[in-house]
């Protein structure tokens, strides 16, 4: 399994080892789960950026008042 090596200040450390220990879980596996959750995350966003640009014009429709219109500065 691929593997590497990441270089932290002594603060730095400081802080990520104490994050780990507040979720009871090892260094290693709280950096790998820090990794994955952020990958997820950037993939939800994008997911949701491309829901509310496809139902933009339906909800500029339904709500005139609330937001100016897609494409219009406010």
């Amino acid at each position: 399994m691929p593997s590497l090596n990441v270089s932290f200040t002594e603060e730095e450390l400081e802080g990520v080892r104490a994050a780990a220990a507040a979720e009871g879980k090892s260094l290693k596996q709280y950096l790998h789960d820090l990794g994955v959750r952020e990958h997820q995350r950037k993939q939800f966003v994008a997911g949701a950026v491309t829901w509310s640009e496809r139902l933009r014009a339906e909800f500029d429709e339904a709500f005139p008042d609330e937001l100016p219109p897609a494409g219009h500065a406010a």
